[in-house]
């Protein structure tokens, strides 16, 4: 599906969809824990959908309500499962571990530039501890054998999806475990996240096995600021948008996007990507209609659902704009954005980010693959036109 934009300013209330981090981590607690758990989050997307299967296939029933999802945790653990991921790295990484401390043989399968995405040294640590993991065929990870307690160690580097995934897997073994994680840690934000989430259901991620899950038998999973972030740069760049749902003391490390458009509002600065890596898209669009901006700490953000260095550049190039790249830098110049054809390269965040470098474009803007916002925001479409946004849509 493709999309025709004519350019101009976004007006009206919002309501920010839920939080896709938050629901992630809430769905494996609720999973496990000692009795079913009400998560009201009205609006969900593939992902949340994809942790929710891979979890009924573990052996819990999940039912989709009209407010939310009723978790009725696990009582058997099945002998083997058949987890489809989808395009859901958060689903594999977090849920590849659990697997394995249930002992589960596991057949994971993936979709989309999931399957090229990095699993090591989560994948070496696993079988480390007593798992065998194998690629019965490129779209396919198979878990065998079973975690046990100890020490774990990961380098914090990579990805701090890998320490989620260690830390809700430990919760499952019982006591005896500690994870060390070791040299810089990337995307701390989200380890909070994790650690507020095992909190809630009262575990103990500091000293993970301690404590067997209880649910709270009620949550609501609050505003996704990294959704929000796209209507909060249509302000910064002249629409007039009220946001609803945005938690200003929330754990998601998404909510920086105040401060950095703020800081690109007044001057071209340097902004370390490395606890934001999912804003980058957004936040460059801004840059580039502002005073420009160097981005530093870029190198995951080639292993995401795009090269997302690579998709922002000829993004902002489609448009009229100009960046470049070095090994661990983006810098995007100011630019009056003309309009042209942006390939989204069924990128989620690169088809949001350019509907809104639309509103400020001199001409029409076409999308091409623009049915990839479903990953993470099914609604977005409609929104954008109820809130002024004028588009045709067209059927390959």
């Amino acid at each position: 599906m493709d999309i025709l934009i004519s350019p101009r300013p976004l007006r009206g209330d919002l309501t920010v969809i839920p939080s896709k981090s938050q629901a992630h981590r809430l769905l494996i607690c609720a999973a496990f824990s000692d009795k079913p758990t009400l998560l009201q989050c009205a609006e969900t997307n593939r992902d949340m959908e994809a942790t929710a299967e891979c979890l009924t296939a573990l052996g819990a029933n999940i039912i989709r309500t009209d407010s939310g999802f009723t978790v009725f945790p696990v009582e058997t653990v099945p002998e083997k499962a058949r987890m489809n991921c989808g395009e859901s790295g958060s689903t594999l990484r977090f849920l590849l571990p659990v697997a394995g401390a249930l002992g589960v043989d596991a057949l994971f399968t993936m979709e989309g530039r999931l399957p090229q995405r990095p699993l090591s040294p989560l994948w070496e640590e696993m079988e480390r501890m007593g798992c065998t993991l194998t690629r019965p065929t490129p779209d396919t990870i198979r878990c065998t054998g079973k975690l046990r307690p100890g020490a774990y160690r990961i380098d914090g580097g990579v990805s701090s999806q890998y320490i989620t995934g260690l830390l809700l897997a430990l919760s499952l073994l019982g006591s005896g475990c500690q994870l060390e994680v070791t040299g810089k840690i990337e995307s701390r934000p989200y380890i909070d996240m994790t650690k507020a989430a095992i909190s809630l259901f009262g575990g103990d991620p500091d000293h993970p096995g301690d404590k067997r899950f209880h649910s709270p038998g009620e949550i609501r999973v609050e505003g996704d600021w990294s959704n929000g972030a796209f209507f909060l740069a249509a302000n910064a760049l002249g629409s007039c948008l009220t946001l609803h749902g945005l938690d200003p003391d929330s754990p998601q490390g998404d909510r920086a996007v105040q401060e950095k458009l703020s800081l690109l509002g007044s001057g071209a600065p340097r902004i370390s990507a490395a606890d934001i890596p999912d804003l980058v898209p957004i936040l460059s669009v801004a840059a580039a209609a502002q005073h420009g901006a160097i981005f530093t700490d870029i190198r995951r953000l080639r292993m995401k659902e795009s090269d997302r260095v690579a998709s922002v550049i000829a993004m902002l190039t489609s448009l009229g704009g100009r960046a470049e790249a070095d090994e661990n830098s983006l810098t995007v110049y100011p630019a009056s954005f003309t309009g042209g054809i942006v390939d989204s390269c069924n990128d989620h965040r690169i088809a949001m980010s350019a509907a809104i470098a639309a509103t400020v474009c001199t001409g029409p803007v076409t999308i091409l693959g623009a049915e990839c916002v479903r990953k993470s925001y099914p609604s977005f479409w409609g929104e954008y036109r109820r809130l002024g946004g004028h588009y045709e849509q067209h059927v390959r």
